[in-house]
């Protein structure tokens, strides 16, 4: 049974009963389950019905276990959708921009038509592939969305867009090898969509990956990059916004950078502390802006790591007391995390070429106390900084030095 089948079948009476039986089925007992259920169940619906309880139980982490749970889903549909609470964020931008009906185009099992109705807005969702678009459409009917929320299967290129306040595209970004870095090389290509973009009369949003190249962003757009939860989860192109705008988005909250155009910050001696500046504000290079805001430098010209004397709060980086500053040397370190107790130790690395398990491995840490060490560089040379995350109170001096 294909993707096609088994999605028609299970959205039935009988079908959606049979899911309601496998819904909390253990993977250690799929061969059980499967063998009993198969006595009264057609075998291919059977597997239809497990495989299904399987993706529903891997999109709880998108969708939550409400919607999950009576939601249809594809392998694809699952890996690709957007998460949420990131859709129903960019729904509240459309919104805020007075849209009131969207062209989505390449919607996917519908996870952002989704988040677009729920706010109100009357939504055209629009998929080529059958199996997809099928789920997308019995999702809008399982969440009771479907006044709000048409569904085609059909070409994206032949959509007749005119009658829609705005356009949000989300091209394909992954082939048969994997994830697709350019661009142009999304399914349909980035200046295709740009250009349906262009067509919106209000505005226009197109997903793009996190990684985009800055000089990859068409004129007149807005470059906005969003995290959840510290954890980067996608680039958007805005249109009919704030034309050459480069933000970074924190959720939940939201909380947004925009850029000042900052020049790069100075490189300078270690500070009492060290700032870990969110994936989202990285990727929109957005580091000076944070540390401008904590009166910090940088270790290196080339890592995203801000040094600082002071602790200012930011909700753009997370900040660390250092305790102790010192050339990379694993004996040192060991020796060092021996002495102080140290049993749970958490290795971040920018610009070092060692893994933290590796680390982890050859330190053997034991004890009661925890402790993070930061692998990078200091005006050039591998350092390694040891601290925990910043509490309210300021210490003594830092231990070690930089290089000279």
């Amino acid at each position: 049974m294909n993707d096609l089948d088994a999605l028609l079948a299970l959205d039935t009476p009988a079908g959606r009963d049979l899911l309601d039986q496998v819904r909390d089925t253990d993977p250690a007992e799929e061969l059980a389950v499967a063998t009993r259920l198969r006595r009264t169940h057609p075998a291919d619906l059977v597997s239809a019905a497990l495989g299904q309880a399987r993706l529903r139980q891997r999109a709880v982490a998108k969708f939550g276990a409400e919607d999950a749970g009576r939601m249809f889903f594809t392998p694809n549909g699952v890996e690709q959708s957007t998460r949420a609470s990131v859709a129903a964020y960019r729904a509240r931008r459309f919104t805020e921009l007075g849209v009131t009906s969207v062209a989505d185009l390449c919607c996917g099992i519908g996870g952002d038509a989704i988040a677009l109705a729920r706010a109100g807005i009357r939504v055209l969702a629009v998929d080529r592939d059958p199996a997809t678009a099928a789920a997308a459409r019995a999702n809008a009917e399982a969440l009771g969305l479907d006044g709000l929320i048409e569904v085609r299967e059909g070409d994206v290129a032949e959509v007749e867009t005119g009658g829609y306040d705005a356009v949000f595209v989300d091209p394909a970004r992954r082939g048969g090898r994997g994830r697709i870095f350019d661009p142009e090389a999304y399914s349909p290509p980035l200046s295709w969509a740009v250009r349906a973009a262009r067509t919106a009369s209000r505005a226009a949003a197109l997903k793009v990956a996190p990684g985009i190249p800055h000089e990859a962003v068409p004129d007149g757009a807005e470059a906005e990059w969003i995290s959840d939860g510290g954890d980067v989860k996608e680039a958007v192109l805005w249109f009919g916004t704030e034309p050459g705008a480069v933000r970074a988005t924190l959720l939940p909250g939201p909380r947004t950078l925009l850029s000042r155009r900052l020049p790069d910050p100075d490189v300078r001696t270690p500070g009492r502390y060290l700032y870990e500046p969110d994936g989202a504000v990285i990727r929109a290079h957005l580091v000076a802006e944070v540390a401008d805001q904590v009166g910090g430098g940088l270790l290196d010209a080339t890592i995203a790591y801000v040094t600082a004397d002071a602790l200012r709060p930011t909700p753009y980086a997370t900040a660390y007391e250092i305790t102790d500053l010192m050339p990379f040397n694993v004996k040192k370190l060991k020796a060092l995390l021996r002495e102080r107790g140290v049993g749970t130790l958490t290795v971040k690395k920018r610009g070092s070429a060692v893994e933290p398990e590796e680390l982890r491995r050859k330190v053997k840490p034991q004890g009661p106390h925890a402790a993070t060490v930061f692998l990078t560089r200091v005006a050039g040379a591998p350092f390694m900084l040891v601290g925990a995350p910043a509490g309210p109170v300021t210490g003594g001096p830092v231990t070690g030095g930089g290089p000279s």
